[in-house]
């Protein structure tokens, strides 16, 4: 699993058990919005209208958790991290810790609420102000969400987490296919390692022949 930062999550079954059941019901791999701090493209839960969905079992979807579910193990597992914070307020990794099991429990505002108070003490956390613009996307907010990459991109110019996103958002979110397509040739040039290379670059040629496509028909 990726690390972009310093945090260690200590994973208990019961946190194991929520990312299991958020990977579940999203579908696993898809390489769609991924999380600056803790994962790579090829392992983030597809969170994509046109991300491919798995197909399920009756024994599956019956085994996994649903929402109300999902924020009661969340609020089990943060609970004594929350109590820690009466005492440590400025602990900016407890903070990350509670928003990622927010996050991953598709607890989004809350998870946007813990993620926010960490970067008011360190705002430069490029990672964490990543994890915050998904989130943000996932609450149907792009505006909001690319304006953070934006700002994500001003601390760490070529975070390729944040390149992704934001040229995700800019492509699903606001039609804006150029934007989509500037962003990713960047994260290529500059993350010549980057380990999903050839899922960003089928997304780019699959981009640009829509592209082409469209002009062709209203020419």
């Amino acid at each position: 699993m990726d690390t972009n930062n310093s945090l260690h999550k200590q994973w208990t079954t019961q946190g194991a058990l929520i990312l299991m059941a958020v990977c579940l019901m999203a579908g696993v791999a898809g390489g769609w919005a991924i999380r600056g701090a803790r994962r790579t493209a090829e392992t983030d839960s597809a969170r994509s209208a046109n991300a491919p969905q798995p197909a399920t079992t009756s024994a599956s979807a019956a085994q996994t958790p649903g929402p109300t579910r999902l924020k009661s193990m969340a609020d089990n597992q943060a609970g004594p991290m929350i109590l820690r914070l009466k005492t440590e307020p400025k602990n900016t990794d407890l903070l990350v810790n509670i928003g990622n099991l927010y996050y991953d429990a598709q607890e989004y505002r809350l998870a946007v609420d813990y993620y926010r108070r960490a970067l008011q003490i360190k705002p430069s956390d490029a990672a964490v102000r990543t994890d915050m613009a998904t989130a943000y996307w996932y609450l149907g907010e792009a505006d909001t969400a690319i304006a953070e990459f934006n700002k994500a991109l001003t601390y760490a110019p070529t975070n390729p987490s944040t390149l992704f996103n934001l040229g995700l958002v800019k492509w699903q979110g606001k039609h804006d296919s150029a934007g989509a397509i500037a962003d990713w040739k960047k994260l290529l040039a500059t993350n010549p390692n980057y380990e999903a290379r050839d899922k960003v670059q089928q997304m780019l040629t699959d981009v640009e022949k829509q592209t082409a496509t469209n002009s062709a028909a209203k020419g």
